[in-house]
């Protein structure tokens, strides 16, 4: 087989909204032990934990099964606006790896994933079979999507109908 489709035991998950480059964000940063990306698509990783920048304001922090989520209470400073909730089982994890990975992918997402543009390390929200995901692409020939926990039955379901 070319492609390969794993559920993965699910991630630690904190949503992060605060204005970049301000003592919050670098508050939040540090109680994961990384500074937050500061443009589309970048990560940022630090032992068990990845930033993903997902928009202007907005990040999600993963944290790898088994490791120490820091308690969203009190990475604020006082007096400043922001938002960090821990939503771990809001997404299911999935894995597409292998060779033919990519193409799988290119059936039903609209990014431009040929690796001139999409290379390990980058994080988009997007859409893959008409549903919102978070595609991460974590090695050369595999990515971590990140679908609601409601529609993971289906986008499941579609990649192995994707799948060669």
């Amino acid at each position: 087989m070319t492609v390969e489709l794993t559920a993965e035991p699910r991630l630690g998950q904190t949503s992060v909204r605060v204005l970049p480059a301000t003592s919050a964000a670098e508050r939040v940063g540090a109680a994961f032990g990384l500074t937050l990306p500061d443009a589309v698509g970048l990560t940022a990783a630090s032992g068990p934990h990845t930033a993903l920048w997902l928009g202007p304001d907005e990040w999600l922090v993963v944290t790898e099964t088994g490791a120490d989520v820091p308690p969203p209470g009190g990475m604020l400073l006082p007096g400043e606006r922001g938002l960090v909730v821990d939503v771990s089982a809001n997404r299911t994890t999935l894995t597409l790896s292998g060779p033919s990975a990519r193409e799988v992918l290119e059936k039903g997402c609209p990014v431009d994933l040929h690796e001139r543009s999409f290379t390990p390390g980058r994080a988009v929200v997007t859409t893959l079979a008409r549903v919102p995901v978070i595609l991460w692409q974590i090695a050369p020939a595999a990515y971590r999507l990140l679908p609601r926990t409601s529609f993971a039955a289906y986008v499941t379901r579609w990649l192995h109908d994707a799948m060669p």
